[in-house]
C-alpha cells in the first residue's frame, strides 16, 4: 500500500501561486502593460484607473502606481515602435489578477502586459523611475558647461 503525500515535506517548499501569504494575507503582484503610441497621457491615465477599479472591485488593492512614460521599444509591436508603460504593484486573491488579465487581453489600446507574483513590493520608486532620474540629472550637468 502507497502513501499519498500530506503536503511539501521541506518548510522551505513554497506555496502554490494564489496561495495567501501569511504576513500579508493576499498574494502581491507586479502588473506592468504597454498601452499604444497615440494615446494621449490622460487615456493612459484611463486605462491605470480601470485597472486599479477592477482589483478593488474584486477585493483586491493597488498599493502603487507608475507611469514610466512613453518609451522606444526594442522591435515593433503590432505596429508600434514606442508604448507607453505603466506598472502596478498589487494585493489581490489570484481569481482577481485572473480577471484583470482578461480584461486587459481584451482591451485594444493594450498592446502587452505582463504580471508577475513577488514575494514583496519594492519600497520607494522602482528601479526604473530611479533611471529616469539619472538621466535627468545626467543632462542638467551637461547642459550647465
Amino acid at each position: 500500500m502507497q502513501r499519498k503525500p500530506e503536503g511539501p515535506r521541506n518548510p522551505a517548499d513554497q506555496p502554490a501561486i494564489g496561495y495567501e501569504d501569511e504576513r500579508h494575507g493576499m498574494p502581491l503582484y507586479e502588473h506592468t502593460f504597454l498601452a499604444r503610441q497615440d494615446l494621449s497621457q490622460a487615456q493612459v491615465d484611463a486605462l491605470a484607473a480601470t485597472a486599479t477599479e477592477i482589483v478593488e472591485t474584486g477585493q483586491g488593492k493597488v498599493t502603487k502606481t507608475e507611469t514610466w512614460g512613453l518609451k522606444n521599444l526594442a522591435y515593433k509591436i503590432k505596429r508600434n515602435r514606442k508604448a507607453h508603460f505603466v506598472m502596478l504593484n498589487i494585493e489581490a486573491p489570484a481569481g482577481v489578477v485572473a480577471e484583470l488579465e482578461r480584461q486587459t487581453a481584451i482591451n485594444e489600446d493594450v498592446i502587452r502586459w505582463l504580471t508577475v507574483r513577488v514575494d514583496e513590493h519594492e519600497t520607494g520608486p522602482s528601479v526604473q523611475m530611479r533611471k529616469n532620474d539619472r538621466e535627468r540629472t545626467k543632462r542638467r550637468e551637461r547642459e550647465e558647461f
